[in-house]
């Protein structure tokens, strides 16, 4: 997988994905991740990106010509899956991430400012929201992407399927763990998980995710009954 990013900060970016299971992702090619800051595709004298908007208001908007320029400037972006992080975009899900899996190419722009000048919208293909909140660029949402993205690819976390086990991978919470030492200030690892019988362990642990679920999400199984998973 390629993912190039367009940022205005590129060791925002390039600090996270030095480090870790990304960063030996990346050694291995198993994934590739471009880094490109878009200020130096501005036309203006001073590299500027951003102006003020028409019709008055607070802030600046960042202009269409440097992120179009940089767009076109990148080797297969009009096949790749060209993304957008916004406010204003769908919110980013775990079943969105096992979907963006599949693509062979993305190219993720990341905003900064009071937003986008309207027109850039017309050059990309998805806008993603990662919550509803706003932050003051778009570099935590694209890290967002690429790290729940790659950690599905096979061979990323070398621990076979157990990302299959996460959170919201099933619309349920994970189960509650444990490890040594068997008891800790009084409390003891529930005795099923110390019985070897491998069925009752799992039993256990699907009562506990739904049950974990029920308390502080039962929304996800609302949502998993809707598309029927749950």
């Amino acid at each position: 997988m390629r993912i190039d990013v367009l940022t205005l900060f590129p060791n925002m970016i390039n600090s996270y994905i030095g480090e870790s299971i990304i960063s030996r992702a990346i050694e291995n090619k198993i994934i590739e991740v471009n880094v490109i800051d878009f200020r130096s595709f501005s036309a203006s004298k001073h590299k500027k990106v951003d102006d003020s908007p028409y019709g008055g208001g607070s802030g600046m908007v960042l202009s269409v010509q440097p992120i179009h320029d940089c767009l076109i400037s990148i080797e297969g972006y009009k096949e790749a899956l060209k993304i957008m992080m916004t406010p204003q975009g769908k919110t980013y899900h775990q079943t969105d991430a096992y979907e963006l899996t599949k693509v062979n190419h993305m190219i993720i722009l990341c905003g900064h400012y009071e937003g986008y000048d309207e027109r850039i919208r017309d050059l990309f293909d998805l806008e993603i929201s990662i919550g509803d909140y706003v932050l003051t660029g778009g570099e935590i949402g694209a890290l967002v992407l690429i790290d729940s993205i790659s950690r599905l690819i096979p061979n990323v976390l070398n621990k076979g399927d157990s990302f299959k086990d996460d959170s919201f991978s099933s619309y349920m919470l994970e189960h509650p763990h444990y490890t040594r030492p068997q008891v800790f200030n009084g409390k003891a690892v529930p005795d099923v998980l110390l019985s070897g019988n491998h069925k009752e362990i799992e039993k256990w642990r699907q009562e506990q995710s739904l049950k974990r679920t029920k308390e502080r999400r039962p929304d996800l199984l609302k949502r998993g009954d809707d598309n029927g998973k749950v």
